[in-house]
Order: C-alpha cells, then sequence, then structure tokens
C-alpha cells in the first residue's frame, strides 16, 4: 500500500491492517459526522451550589450527592492532595519516605505525563507534615530562576530555627524569617551556608514540575545546591519531580551528586492498583466497578492514574446517569468516547481534518509508534525512536520520509533539524488520541 507521494522504492511498506492497528470506529464518527443540537425548554442549571449543598428542587438530591461524592474522590482536573483519595502508590510513597527519613537522600521523581508524580509529591508533603517536618512547595515554570524561588522558600523559614537564635531571646519573639539573613546577592554556596544552621527541625523543599525549567544555570545551581547540603549533613533535603525517562533528563550527567540523590521511577499502575483507585470511587459515590469495566480502563488509560480516574469518573458518571449501582463495560466505552470526543473537539479544525486524511488512515500503525516514541519530556522522538516501536521490517529511509510528509505546514509534526533528525507532534492531544485510539483497537481486535 503507498500511503505517501514518493518514489516507489522508497515508499514504507505498510502490511494490511489487523483489527489492532486499525483507526479506532469511533475515530470516524467523530470526523465525519457533524454534532447535533438540541434546544429544550429551559436552559440548565447549577444541581448544587458553591458549597456541594444540593438545594434544587428539581433535582434527585441522593443521585446528585453521589455524583458530586464520584467527583471528590476520582475528579481527574487537579492532582490528588490528600490520602483519602490516595491510591495505588503505597510502595511509591514508602520508598520515597524511607529515602528522606532512613538514608537522608535528596530524591528525584521522574516519569510519564500524567503517571501521578505531583500527586505523589502532596501527599508525601501532607504525611511528613504530619511528622512536624517544614514542607516547602514550589511548582516550576520556563521562567524559573533560582535566587527568585529560593528567596521565597527563605521566607518561609522561621528565624526560629537558626542556631544562632535562642528561643527565648529578643530575635526569636519579634518573629521574622531567613529571606532576612540571606545576601542580596547569593548562590547556592551561600544558600547552604545559612541553610546548615537549621536546627530543631527539618526542611524538604519539594520542586514540582522541574523538567519545565529553561535555565541551564537555574538547573546547575539546584545541583550545587544538593552538593553543597550533603556536604554539610544539612537538615535540608531537595525533592524534584519532573517529566523524563531517566535521571540524567532532570539532573544532567553529573556524578558528583550522584551519591546524594536517589532517582524514584514511576511506573504505570498495575490492575490491582487500577483497582485501589476505583474501589475510592465506589466506596464515595455506592457504585461497583464489574470486572469487565476495570479491565478496560486498565487497558485503555495504560497505567496512566490521570486516564484511570478520568474514564473511572465518566464511566461511573454514565452509570448513575442510567441509575445503575454497577459500572458495566458499556459505560466504561461510552466514558472512552466521551475523552476522545473532547480530546478530539480541543484540536484545531485544520488537525482533525488532517487526521482524517487518507494518507494518515494508511500509515496509521506508523503514527501511533510515533505516538509512543514521543513520550520524553520534551516529546521529541528521532526516526530510530519510531523504528523501535513500529518493530523489525521498517527501513529507516523510509520512514523518515513518511514522516517528513506528516510534517508539512499546518500538518501533523514538527521538525528539529539541529544535529539529529528529530520529529514532534505539533499538538500534544494529536498523540494522546493516537494512543487511546490503538488502545480501543487493541480490545476490539
Amino acid at each position: 500500500m503507498i500511503a505517501v507521494a514518493i518514489p516507489e522504492t522508497d515508499v514504507l511498506s505498510v502490511p494490511a491492517f489487523s483489527a489492532r492497528e486499525r483507526p479506532a470506529a469511533i475515530l470516524d464518527r467523530l470526523w465525519h459526522e457533524p454534532a447535533e443540537s438540541s434546544r429544550s425548554a429551559s436552559l440548565p442549571r447549577f444541581a448544587a451550589s458553591a458549597s456541594d449543598d444540593v438545594e434544587s428542587a428539581d433535582v434527585d438530591v441522593l443521585l446528585t450527592r453521589r455524583r458530586i461524592a464520584l467527583r471528590d474522590a476520582l475528579g481527574a482536573s487537579q492532582p490528588v492532595i490528600n490520602r483519602e483519595h490516595f491510591a495505588g502508590r503505597r510502595d511509591a510513597l514508602a520508598q520515597l519516605i524511607s529515602a528522606v527519613e532512613q538514608q537522608r537522600m535528596h530524591v528525584v521523581v521522574y516519569g510519564e505525563r500524567g503517571i501521578g508524580k505531583t500527586s505523589l509529591a502532596h501527599v508525601f508533603a501532607e504525611t511528613a507534615r504530619e511528622a512536624r517536618y517544614l514542607v516547602l512547595y514550589g511548582s516550576c515554570g520556563t521562567e524559573a530562576r533560582f535566587d527568585t524561588m529560593f528567596r521565597a522558600f527563605a521566607a518561609r523559614i522561621p528565624r526560629l530555627y537558626h542556631k544562632s537564635i535562642l528561643p527565648n531571646s529578643p530575635e526569636a519573639e519579634s518573629g521574622g524569617h531567613f529571606d532576612t539573613m540571606i545576601e542580596e546577592h547569593f548562590g547556592p554556596r551561600e544558600l547552604a551556608d545559612l541553610l546548615s544552621e537549621i536546627t530543631g527541625t527539618r526542611v524538604i523543599i519539594i520542586l514540582d514540575e522541574y523538567d519545565r525549567v529553561l535555565d541551564v544555570s537555574f538547573r546547575r545551581d539546584v545541583a550545587e545546591l544538593i552538593k553543597n547540603l550533603s556536604d554539610r549533613a544539612a537538615r535540608v533535603q531537595l525533592v524534584l519531580t519532573g517529566v523524563a525517562q531517566n535521571l540524567d533528563e532532570l539532573v544532567g550527567y553529573a556524578p558528583s551528586i550522584r551519591r546524594n540523590i536517589m532517582g524514584l521511577p514511576m511506573r504505570p499502575l498495575s490492575m490491582t492498583e487500577v483497582r485501589e483507585v476505583l474501589a475510592i470511587g465506589e466506596n464515595a459515590a455506592d457504585l461497583v466497578y464489574s470486572d469487565a469495566a476495570a479491565k478496560l480502563i486498565t487497558t485503555v488509560a495504560g497505567g496512566s492514574p490521570y486516564l484511570v480516574r478520568l474514564m473511572g469518573y465518566h464511566a461511573g458518571m454514565v452509570a448513575l446517569g442510567a441509575r445503575n449501582a454497577t459500572v458495566t463495560e458499556a459505560h466504561g466505552r461510552a466514558a472512552v468516547e466521551r475523552v476522545l470526543t473532547d480530546w478530539n473537539a480541543s484540536l484545531p479544525r485544520r488537525v482533525q481534518a488532517n487526521l482524517a486524511r487518507e494518507e494518515a488512515r494508511a500509515q496509521w500503525p506508523l503514527l501511533i509508534a510515533a505516538a509512543r516514541a514521543g513520550s520524553s519530556a520534551d516529546g521529541y522522538f528521532s526516526v530510530d525512536d519510531a523504528l523501535v516501536e513500529l518493530g523489525p521490517g521498517h527501513a529507516a529511509a523510509a520512514v523518515e520520509r513518511a514522516l517528513r510528509q506528516f510534517a508539512q505546514p499546518h500538518d501533523l509534526l514538527e521538525i528539529l533539524d539541529g544535529g539529529e533528525l528529530r520529529f514532534r507532534f505539533r499538538y500534544p492531544g494529536v498523540s494522546a488520541l493516537l494512543l487511546m485510539s490503538a488502545a480501543m483497537a487493541q480490545l476490539a481486535a
């Protein structure tokens, strides 16, 4: 099958589709059926107040409360911030606590997007605060600066914890924080000198979304801070979280700090762990997820806690809407279609049209392989990465030509042609849609 307009000798050979390679049927409906709109007699209203009280006489109070409970238990729009709704990461939490408490190490938590890093960080922070650690949390951005961020952290450490301040001294009674004791211009060495004077408590600094930092000097200064804190046996430890496939992607190759850092990779959830997550929704909303529904959610989510919660929530809402106490496989499929519909709608119209083109459908296995290959922090992948995902039997030159065909202006991919040739999907939602489509096709096989 010739899928792109290139010489026949260079065509990427794609065998006849197996059932698992075809685009999921839902995508045909998304791309070719216009959405129908209906006009109701009255405009929609909120079922509950901002305080989650059900006040309207026009709604089923018990059903509305169950929906609210399910939202609070499995809602995926925000990370889990308390242990009540935390599940499936018991081992990771235990390893993180052990590394900080028993080994006094700094920790780097890494993995794919949606794998539960931020939720783990929040629940770990809650657990550490219960043990009277002083936990300082910060979310990194692309413009993060070392001095600005760590001065803000210092402003949250009371001066009372400095060795030079006696508990009953005027300095202790007057309050104040460590930012008043730091120099106007400081670097990692000066900051480590100050933090090494902490006594009477232990401080944990969490740098979430560390992969978003673009400033190379910021990362270099953090590595230097870790080294200096460790050399001084300071009562301060750092926990970094970020999207990465390995430790070096986040902290770089820094042999001088390797003995001070523990890498904690976040693995995909197992079927048992998915069941633990769904059980939170079951207990909250008085539901039961059938084995078939749980299997479908596990397969389509690919071990992502975010997707487990998202589809578990939508499947539960479909069941509640049908006034069923059991969430069935049909409810799960309806949830997947809802998620795919939302993702597709979020894409520009030209991207939807490009995905529906015959060229894209003919090269569906390649696009899915590209989506799997682009799971790194920056989303870029090479021809070799795509070849690994495609499996044996494909020529590198043909794969490159086919990928370039999808990298034309306003198409699906963009090219970074500096040094090693690399590709990336222009919109992350395309990659997510492709992977979920592949999982749905696998279930249909």
